[in-house]
């Protein structure tokens, strides 16, 4: 068959999963499972792999299904924990008397604590955390929507304590195939893996310096009684100040630290520097913004919320400290099963594996369940029920209603990451072909050409689009773009981070991620509206990030100097 024809092929199932989610506005639950078994019919009839290796493809994937649904589950427990033993409360109420001014509540609420919330907890939950927190502070439900989602970009990568990185990225890529040709150079998979998570880091920080800005300035245009751009840019430099207070820090853990702190990090330093400066009226202008009359507002504006932050009775009130001490915990924790060895090999020590699936060379699955995120949250969300004196009955019900957001995400999952690594173990075949991302990335490279990277954004962008998902364009991804680069000659690493940068940037509009959090404060069916405001920062993120991508390659020259490919 025709090369161009096998490489068309090759993009069926991410084309479909397109159509079905996006033309048809089919439900992921339903798509999903069709993307998949089309993609095993293609594997098998086009490719001609042996229904043995699309079996343990399949194993493969449900075997990193379950490390995700993990870590997914210890974030939801403990958001879930702190609401029934009264600690978002506290932390809401800590967030109150800062300033009157709404510019500075939408950069330190959304932003700055929003990003810390999607770096201990990710899965769409900054949004669904901050849009009530607003609404309970006096924002109308759209405006609380639309801020919200802008939230949904720069921390995004390293969410979930690093799990579109540690997950998306390295489950997406032929770590195999890359760890033997970084060793025979003399390199190994983790300083591979570093890079990229520091490059992502970088990109990701000199394009989110400007983000408070950009989301306070639409939410002003959008929402003010003036329609005024200049009522935004008043507080430009508090805004670029606060940027700075998130960025640098998130930059620095990225590099020296790794894929799990920089937005946890860029948040707690970002809170500790911008909060004080606050309180003391540090570069923020004289007028005092806020919305129109309440009374006036238009009935696009209004959600059917009702805060209710569970009442914890028979018990005194936590305090704003006390609230925080968990998320403390958990960075504190994270850090040392990083960094601290015997702590590290304890944790690692327990793993569950299955090596070289149902006898097929290269395909293999395992899980650290005590080392992975989700091990370490669920020690946290123990000591938090010990700290905050929770009742057994506050406990279960965190646990109950955990337990059923899973299994929402969970079936969409078992379908979803099998799908993608068929198409990555596909190179293996009777018909000595390349696998299905490789074909993709030579029709690509030859179409486009050397001026790839700026795209390269975008591209991940569609795929956290279609998914509803960094994670998950992550996996799809990852494959495809390190393909494209070898394809043209270019760092495999950097075109991987403009991946990961663009995937995070695509959540601002994911379908998903929208409805969900229209949802916490009770304004669904008005998506479009939301998306019509988002895509501005979204364009932004992803021009930037791509200018930034041909800069670092064709005038900086930076490469791979670990992976000598292409």
């Amino acid at each position: 068959m025709n090369e161009t024809i096998l490489a068309l092929i090759a993009f069926v199932p991410l084309l479909l999963a397109g159509v079905l989610l996006i033309g048809f506005r089919m439900p992921a639950r339903t798509a999903m499972p069709v993307v998949f078994v089309v993609t095993a019919l293609i594997g098998l009839l086009a490719w001609e792999m042996t229904f043995t290796r699309v079996l343990a493809s399949t194993l493969q994937g449900l075997i990193l299904t379950i490390a995700i649904l993990w870590i997914i589950f210890g974030a939801i427990l403990l958001l879930n924990t702190l609401k029934h033993s009264g600690g978002i409360k506290a932390i809401r109420n800590g967030f109150s008397g800062i300033s009157p001014d709404r510019r500075v509540q939408a950069i330190i609420v959304a932003w700055l604590f929003g990003c810390f919330i999607e770096g201990a907890s990710g899965f769409g939950t900054p949004a669904a955390v901050a849009a009530p927190l607003m609404v309970a502070l006096g924002f109308p439900a759209l405006a609380a929507v639309v801020v919200g989602m802008m939230i949904q970009s720069t921390p995004v990568s390293f969410g979930a304590v690093g799990t579109p990185i540690v997950v998306g990225v390295s489950g997406g890529l032929d770590r195999v195939g890359i760890t033997e040709t970084l060793e025979a150079g003399g390199g190994t998979w983790m300083e591979y893996f570093r890079l990229i998570a520091g490059e992502v880091a970088v990109i990701h920080g000199i394009v989110g310096i400007l983000m408070p800005l950009i989301m306070v300035v639409i939410m002003v245009r959008f929402f003010g009684a003036n329609r005024s751009w200049r009522e935004g840019l008043s507080i430009t430099p508090f805004a670029i100040f606060a940027g700075i207070s998130f960025s640098v820090p998130y930059m620095l853990a990225g590099v020296l630290l790794g894929p799990e702190f920089p937005s946890m990090i860029g948040a707690m330093v970002g809170l500790a520097i911008v909060v004080p400066a606050a309180r003391k009226g540090f570069l923020i202008p004289k007028d005092t913004w806020d919305f129109p009359e309440s009374t006036s507002w238009p009935d696009s504006w209004i959600g059917k919320l009702e805060i209710k932050l569970d009442d914890v009775t028979g018990k005194a009130p936590i305090s704003t400290l006390m609230g925080w001490v968990p998320y403390v915990l958990l960075a504190v924790i994270l850090v040392a099963s990083r960094t601290i060895e015997p702590f590290k090999n304890a944790l690692t020590s327990f793993a569950l594996g299955w090596s070289n699936i149902l006898g097929e060379t290269g395909i293999s699955g395992a899980i650290q369940p005590l080392y992975l995120p989700g091990g370490i949250l669920l020690m946290v969300v123990l000591l938090t029920a010990l700290l905050h004196r929770m009742r057994i009955g506050k406990l279960k019900a965190a646990f109950s209603e955990s337990t059923r957001t899973i299994f929402g995400a969970g079936f969409v999952l078992i379908f979803t990451i099998p799908m993608v690594r068929i198409l990555i173990n596909s190179g293996v075949n009777a018909a000595d072909l390349v696998s299905m991302p490789v074909a993709m990335a030579q029709l690509v490279a030859d179409g486009v050409g050397g001026v790839y990277p700026f795209f390269a954004p975008a591209v991940g962008a569609l795929g956290a689009f279609i998914a509803g998902s960094n994670t998950v364009s992550n996996l799809m991804l990852s494959d495809f773009q390190f393909n494209v680069a070898q394809q043209l000659g270019l760092s495999t690493a950097l075109m991987v981070s403009l991946q990961a940068v663009g995937a995070a940037a695509g959540n601002m509009i994911a379908i998903h991620n929208v409805v969900a959090a229209s949802a916490t404060v009770g304004l669904l069916g008005r998506e479009g509206e939301t998306i019509r405001k988002t895509i501005l920062p979204t364009i932004y993120y992803l021009v930037a990030s791509g200018i930034i991508g041909l800069v670092a390659i064709y005038l900086l020259g930076i490469g791979d100097p670990l992976l000598r490919l292409g």
